[in-house]
């Protein structure tokens, strides 16, 4: 079931390859912490630098080292509709749970060209769908009208919300029903978010604290809102420090502090600035994560 704390994995680096070394030892060490799920190759994954090769060995290193303990859901958006297909046809054939597709970036489509798109993907592919939906990154947003119908499609399974409109989990909700997966794609809006019908997040924070988001969701699905309320408490310097520059810089420079992997990013991001290096330690100290 898809729920809890699903990390956005970051895709390591080193020397400008993908360092596989660093990736299954990251993914260990998430399924060790309580992580709940895993999405390789979606926006914090740095899915838009990625070769197409790079971005199915990601995939099929991700499937092969969780070894079904997790679900694995592939991030295989484009703006391109046949390229989604085919993203997504071999992320099944790689043994991926689910996928991750995004609203289709920079083409601008109606309503309608949105249901479309993911209409096409979903009668190709076979495999369940989580509507990716990011007006802040697309510059489209699906309307709830839009999404209600999509999930009439049986493998139209629900959605990673980062709209940051806190209404918009109870519409969905009201016009789908509560079996369509609901999942924050904000780290701030996270509890919030399972207070209006949410099941859970697709997480940066998790990269770094992946504990402590795990056991925030922990918490509430037992009824214990005030350790859920107390923990996303603690993490919010955390939410906020890591999107002090552009993600996934910050998630991957905090990584590198504890040890994880390297900063490394691709053009055309940057390294983090000294001034954001400091923000994120001192994010990473008031969490408790360092001294």
């Amino acid at each position: 079931m898809l729920q809890g704390s699903i990390v956005a994995l970051i895709t390591p680096f080193r020397d400008g390859a993908f360092d596989e070394a660093a990736y299954r030892a990251l993914i260990e060490w998430h399924l060790q912490e309580g992580t709940d799920g895993f999405v390789p190759c979606g926006t914090t994954g740095e899915s838009s630098t990625l070769s197409h090769a790079e971005h199915l060995r990601v995939v099929q290193l991700c499937v092969e080292t969780v070894r079904g303990r997790a679900p694995v859901i592939a991030g295989t958006g484009s703006n391109a509709t046949a390229e989604a297909i085919a993203l997504t046809c071999q992320a099944k054939e790689l043994g991926a749970d689910a996928a991750l597709v995004v609203t289709p970036y920079y083409n601008k489509p109606t309503q309608e060209g949105l249901y479309q798109h993911f209409k096409a993907i979903h009668d190709a592919a076979g495999l369940p769908l989580i509507i990716y939906n990011i007006p802040a990154r697309c510059v489209i947003d699906m309307s709830v009208e839009t999404m209600a119908r999509l999930a009439k499609l049986p493998n139209v399974v629900g959605v990673k919300d980062a709209t940051q409109d806190l209404v918009r989990p109870i519409k969905t909700r009201l016009a789908i029903g509560a079996q369509f997966r609901q999942l924050s794609g904000e780290d701030g809006t996270a509890l919030p978010f399972l207070a209006a019908g949410g099941h859970g997040c697709i997480s940066v924070t998790a990269n770094v604290a992946p504990r402590l988001c795990a056991e925030m969701q922990a918490a509430w699905r037992a009824g214990d809102v005030a350790t859920a309320a107390a923990i996303n408490d603690r993490l919010m310097p955390l939410h906020t420090g890591l999107f002090c520059e552009t993600n996934p810089t910050p998630a991957k420079y905090a990584l590198s502090v504890l040890g994880k992997c390297g900063p490394d990013v691709r053009l055309p991001l940057v390294a983090l600035s000294d001034a954001g290096r400091e923000t994120v330690r001192r994010a990473m100290a008031a969490v408790g994560l360092v001294g």
